[in-house]
């Protein structure tokens, strides 16, 4: 009787885009009933998510010119990751290889929503998913199965009102929509799942004052807040006096963007001020935090070097992300980890933070980073991979990175280009020539894996024509 009224609660819980935020009486018999039931104490998420953050925009992580002293402090806190890596070299796939705890490739979502096309192109893409597919079971729903409270505060970009968050097991959707950047940062009123009291604010302070409403209303219950700002995507709009302190400073190492930077300083702003709320309310102690970007940083806006090139590209400056997790009571502060990760990763990572069974049907190319997490040991895994057969600010292509050695492919002339990443991490050196034997061995990993998943390819244009442009359509 019990588990049949909690199912009905939690059903309930996630109807409507206001969700729990605006229903207090509903917040209540939940937590009533959730206390009935005697569930275990479950840690708390938070997992900041930063659009376009490249690898070298935080102070941890080398940045001489962005100021990011509470991201800085989370990681002195925290395990940081020197080799974590997107799903994807644009959003929309690595945020649904978050969610759904599957390379892009497998659930056919491989180009941001909804994609270009290049007019005249050699070869013509692959039609893909303009949603995350219901069927897939979230990691917020399988936490609300087990009692969580999850909303998701910012940019979801995973499908249109039939597959906002609310239909994906969050019980909150605050700014939400199909699109993958905002009208504004001044204006967050224009986005129609945002609330209209939010009038000229700044959206990513909006989007804090929301993540604190939800932390403060079920800090007596478990909750997963997944928070993806909006920020640091374009148009790059940062307030006017902040951008003006970075307007005085001298440029660093290429970055030098006055406006970006105060862009970044406004998320820093952000997961301080989430941070300090989680104290106020002496939760910090039970609660997890994850912070991570969805692709690479936007060469000509900001610089990855020493990584090579940056956003739509199978570069490392395009996949290589800054990752920081706090997990209390587990994690040393301070400590770093060079092992490859990715964001599929997330998903069993967090069932066994939260105590809860795997769903390895679900999350079959994720690996639970809880072991190196308590430096009790690492993940089995051979090989990460990536599928990109879209133009972007690249030819379609796919890349492997199997221990220090990484191969990418290109689809267009099956060009193949060979690193060392540990001698060579900024991809100067192509060793494909020198080391045909390991290229060849990659190369037929990368295709194994491809037909393993059922990765969608290329095909040839037939209206192609050589030495025409292939502009952008």
């Amino acid at each position: 009787m019990r588990t049949i009224t909690r199912r009905r609660f939690l059903r309930a819980s996630s109807l409507g885009a206001a969700g729990l935020a605006g229903t207090p009486a509903l917040l209540a018999l939940g937590r009533g009933l959730l206390a009935a039931e005697g569930a275990p104490a479950r840690p708390n998420f938070v997992f900041f998510l930063v659009d376009d953050l490249g690898w070298r925009d935080v102070g941890c992580y080398g940045t001489k010119f962005y100021e990011t002293p509470h991201i800085d402090r989370l990681a002195a806190e925290a395990m940081r990751f020197t080799d974590a890596y997107a799903a994807c070299c644009v959003c929309s796939p690595t945020r649904a290889s978050i969610l759904a705890g599957k390379y892009p490739a497998r659930l056919n979502l491989t180009d941001w929503i909804p994609g270009h096309r290049r007019r005249n192109a050699k070869l013509l893409v692959p039609k893909f998913n303009q949603q995350l597919p219901l069927e897939e079971v979230t990691i917020a729903e399988a936490l609300k199965e087990a009692g969580y409270a999850a909303a998701s505060i910012g940019k979801w970009h995973l499908g249109g009102a039939g597959y906002y968050p609310d239909k994906q097991g969050f019980d909150v959707n605050v700014a939400g929509t199909h699109k993958g950047q905002p009208p504004s940062y001044f204006h967050p009123e224009r986005i129609p799942t945002m609330p209209a009291s939010y009038d000229g604010k700044y959206l990513t302070d909006a989007l804090t004052d929301e993540a604190e409403k939800f932390i403060q209303a079920n800090r007596s219950r478990p909750f997963f807040l997944y928070f993806p700002y909006y920020a640091v995507h374009t148009p790059i709009q940062g307030k006017k006096d902040v951008a003006a302190k970075y307007a005085a400073k001298a440029p660093d190492g290429g970055q030098k963007n006055a406006a970006y930077a105060a862009m970044i300083e406004g998320v820093d702003d952000s997961v301080g001020r989430v941070v300090q709320k989680l104290a106020e309310l002496k939760i910090a102690d039970r609660t997890v935090i994850i912070f991570m970007s969805d692709n690479g940083g936007l060469a000509g806006v900001t610089s990855n070097a020493p990584l090579r090139a940056g956003k739509g590209t199978l570069y490392e400056g395009g996949i290589r992300e800054p990752m920081i997790i706090k997990w209390p009571g587990a994690t040393k502060p301070g400590s770093v980890c060079a092992a490859p990760v990715t964001s599929t990763d997330f998903y069993p990572t967090v069932l066994e933070m939260a105590g809860l069974p795997p769903r390895p049907k679900q999350h079959v190319d994720g690996v639970s980073l809880a072991a190196l997490l308590k430096q009790t040991g690492g993940p089995r895994r051979e090989a990460l991979y990536w599928h990109y057969p879209h133009y972007h600010r690249t030819l379609p292509g796919g890349a492997i990175r199997r221990g220090d050695w990484k191969l990418i492919e290109y689809y267009e002339d099956g060009r193949l280009e060979v690193y060392n990443l540990k001698d060579d991490p900024s991809e100067s050196k192509d060793l494909a020539a020198a080391m045909p034997d390991r290229a060849a061995e990659m190369r037929k990993m990368l295709a194994d894996w491809r037909q393993a998943v059922g990765a969608r390819m290329s095909t040839p244009n037939p209206d192609y024509k050589p030495g025409r442009p292939g502009k952008r359509g």
